[in-house]
């Protein structure tokens, strides 16, 4: 009777064992973005995937959505909380609507290039907007990536803010991005981004404004005779895991999880870096007129004439950053 007892424990405890092994093996996570296949933002998360893979012994699986398969970028952040998705690249903005202050990094000219943005998120001020992200949304923020600078494209010159006033420009309906063309007095238009080329070439508008890198890949440079290097924003996105994913962690995974995601960020941040300092001379090559502007007069008159709090944001954060080294 003891050794019948003794074997069915033997059996159970084994069972026990394969079911456990079996669940962690099939620990399936979906992580999610809005960009093309062929961009450093996917690249980058295919092996971040690959990686996490390695790092836990097969325990977690990631499968990559490229393209906007699991939604818009407002489809896959409601999806963190909703439980569609586990991991999401998304820019800040979008952040910004659980939390308004921590969107206060695309207010125009707070970070002088993409050293200084990258600075910042190591910074302490980053770790308390994330956590005042995390506190308010559940989810938790483990990486940022640099997306590009925006400039300014046009067919007709600009020198100085002034001559933006009354120019049709495309600008996404995104506050912080049209505050500095308003700013100047542009006469700005939401158009959805893949109409912009169309827009652009039959006269709809005549400027927009964008990252060189999607200047270039979205060949606005064939409909556009100048290039404006006005720098408004520097662009980025964070790599999000969602709470509920996040608090089942263990402090191990959570390393694990963190040093991937930051290290697929370096990885398409130094991408993206070197792809943008080739495009000034691709644009002049292609016959465009590539300008340098005073970045201080375009600021001046942002800072004159649009609030923080028109944002949410607090002028505090913003100062504090200017000051990170």
């Amino acid at each position: 009777m003891l050794k019948k007892m003794t074997m069915m424990l033997a059996v159970s405890a084994a069972a026990m064992l394969a079911t456990t092994h079996a669940g962690m093996a099939q620990t399936k996570l979906k992580w999610a973005h809005v960009y093309e296949t062929s961009e450093p933002f996917h690249t980058a998360s295919v092996w971040a995937a690959q990686e996490i893979g390695k790092r836990t012994n097969g325990r977690y699986t990631v499968d990559v959505y490229p393209a906007s398969q699991l939604g818009k970028e407002a489809d896959i952040n409601q999806g963190l909380s909703l439980g569609s998705v586990d991991i999401i690249i998304s820019g800040s903005s979008f952040a910004a609507k659980s939390f308004a202050p921590i969107g206060v990094t695309y207010y125009p000219y707070t970070f002088r290039d993409s050293d200084h943005l990258l600075a910042y998120t190591k910074s302490d001020i980053f770790k308390e907007l994330a956590k005042g992200y995390e506190d308010k949304s559940g989810h938790h923020i483990v990486a940022v990536t640099y997306y590009g600078v925006r400039q300014t494209s046009s067919n007709k010159p600009i020198k100085s803010c002034a001559d933006l006033k009354g120019l049709k420009m495309r600008v996404p309906d995104v506050p912080a991005y049209l505050a500095m063309p308003r700013a100047c007095g542009a006469n700005t238009a939401p158009i959805a981004f893949a109409e912009v080329y169309l827009a652009l070439q039959n006269g709809t508008v005549e400027a927009q404004e964008n990252p060189l890198t999607t200047i270039e890949a979205k060949k606005f440079y064939e409909v556009q005779k100048h290039i404006v290097l006005t720098g408004h924003i520097v662009d980025h996105l964070n790599t999000v895991v969602a709470g509920a994913l996040w608090k089942k962690l263990s402090d191990e995974d959570k390393k694990i999880f963190t040093d991937v995601a930051q290290e697929a960020a370096a990885k398409a941040t130094a991408e993206i870096k070197q792809n943008e300092a080739k495009l000034v001379a691709f644009f002049k090559e292609k016959g465009l007129t590539v300008t340098e502007v005073d970045k201080n007069e375009f600021r001046d008159i942002v800072l004159k004439n649009v609030p923080f709090e028109t944002f949410g944001y607090r002028k505090v954060d913003w100062e504090r950053i200017q000051d990170v080294k």
